[in-house]
């Protein structure tokens, strides 16, 4: 079992689908598949989620899966010869009645209602901000703009308002067939894209609650990549199970400058609210024709680690890139290198800080405890995985060992910074359970005779949410 705290997402497309591929992409350190809803039918996610579920057991591991939701299609139409070279200071017309494939003067909408978004004045940026115009007027369906920064345009790309005020909802049609398909195939988190406020995430829970087999509760991700979601962040936080830095469009919105910051902010408040946070998006970029990292990518990776992410996520790296595998390899070197040279001040995060919770208050004094004795392992008996949650929050120089009996906990506590669950059927009664959950450690080769870890549990046994006892043991 790997001594890395940060977890990896890896993103499953044509590159990564050859089941012994994905296999040794495992093995490396992918601890979370992402499906990208954004493409492929409905069966072609069944069968994917399949094959991850193949790959981890001949790995010997469990990985969760993550069904990231399409989201609304804010985007220009196709052109007659598939893309065209916009001119700066040339005339351009984005029009919602236009059916016809577009070419130099103007291109038809797959987003209807970009007119009633948009003013004269307003900045529109297209291809992730590659290509910059701005509106002149707007004339019932058509919104006239002048290119300010030109550049080729090809079908179907992305259309971002600078500052935001697009109105799309986060969940369309499309979204909410999805959202069946993910919970048919039990994907441990749904990965909602650009909500804009904690009613989008509601639904999408609700959603989720209906479509999902008996017992089935996923994770609920927020991508925060609308410039709306900033001043919501707080709300959105406290209905969510946690939030992805999705840096692409989110850069586009609110400038590549402001990004940094905010990651930094996300994470710190994630963190404070006992959510997990994913950051995202050109984490490895060059990679997917390289075979070996930028400088500054590596140092963008090991940043994140350093303030504490859950996960770094990959995506068109692990999707379409030439180097797959070895781009999981460089990203979890990088984040052993980072955790390596991390420092660890655990009484800073509890000065004037109160628990109003038993469970909570001893996963807290077993951080601390295990901490000052030096203890080899904190090992967690957890029914649903919320002590290992509060203790991943944060920093600590041991691993967090999560043993529970449900395969569903194993598998979304994967995506917990630092904890590395096992999934172990454990007796009611105490004793025994503590007995077996050291046994399970020695054969793990975790612990050895005369270790001393801390081991947090709850009477009775098996039941959620109640964590009451802290014992220090020394390995028999």
């Amino acid at each position: 079992m790997p001594q890395r705290a940060t977890k990896i997402v890896a993103t499953l497309g044509p590159a990564s689908s050859d089941p012994a591929l994905l296999e040794q992409m495992i093995r490396a350190g992918v601890n979370v598949v992402r499906l990208n809803f954004s493409h492929g039918k409905a069966q072609d996610h069944i069968d994917r989620a399949e094959m991850v579920r193949a790959a981890a057991k001949r790995a010997g591991v469990e990985v969760a899966i993550m069904a990231d939701l399409q989201g609304p299609k804010i985007r220009v139409g196709k052109f007659a010869d598939g893309k065209v070279m916009l001119e700066d200071g040339a005339a351009f017309v984005l029009d919602a009645a236009r059916s016809e494939p577009g070419d130099l003067d103007g291109v038809g909408l797959d987003y209807k209602d970009l007119p009633r978004d948009v003013k004269a004045g307003d900045r529109l940026l297209l291809n992730d901000g590659l290509i910059v115009l701005e509106v002149t007027r707007v004339a019932g369906e058509a919104v006239h703009t002048v290119v300010v920064i030109g550049g080729e345009l090809s079908n179907n790309k992305g259309i971002n308002k600078q500052g935001g005020g697009l109105t799309a909802p986060a969940l369309t049609g499309k979204d909410m067939d999805d959202i069946k398909t993910a919970m048919g195939l039990k994907a441990d988190y749904v990965a909602v894209s650009f909500p804009k406020t904690a009613t989008d995430m509601e639904l999408a829970r609700q959603l989720c609650q209906v479509a999902a087999p008996a017992g089935h509760k996923p994770g609920l991700i927020a991508k925060i990549e609308r410039a709306e979601a900033i001043p919501e962040l707080e709300n959105i936080l406290r209905v969510s199970d946690g939030i992805m830095v999705a840096r692409g469009d989110l850069a586009v919105e609110v400038g590549n400058a402001a990004v940094p910051a905010l990651q930094k902010r996300m994470i710190k408040l994630a963190l404070a609210n006992d959510k997990v946070v994913i950051t995202a998006t050109q984490m490895m970029e060059s990679m997917i024709t390289n075979p070996v990292p930028t400088r500054a990518e590596v140092s963008d990776v090991a940043n994140a680690v350093l303030d504490g992410t859950d996960a770094v996520m990959l995506s068109a790296e692990t999707a379409a890139g030439k180097y797959p595998l070895q781009t999981i390899q460089e990203m979890a070197k990088i984040c052993e290198a980072a955790e390596a040279a991390d420092s660890y001040e655990l009484e800073a995060d509890f000065t004037g800080k109160t628990f109003d919770r038993i469970d909570h208050t001893i996963a807290m004094g077993a951080l601390f405890t295990a901490s000052h004795l030096g203890a080899k392992a904190i090992v967690a008996l957890t029914d649903s995985g919320s002590t290992a949650l509060w203790m991943s929050r944060h920093k600590v120089a041991m691993p967090i060992y999560a043993v529970t009996s449900k395969l569903s906990a194993q598998r979304k506590m994967a995506l917990y910074r630092n904890v590395r669950p096992l999934l172990m059927d454990t007796s009611a009664d105490r004793d025994t359970a503590l007995q077996q959950a050291e046994q399970h450690l020695k054969d793990r080769g975790i612990v050895q005779s005369g270790d001393v870890y801390a081991i947090t549990c709850g009477e009775p046994m098996g039941t959620p949410g109640g964590t009451n006892m802290l014992k220090i043991c020394r390995a028999q």
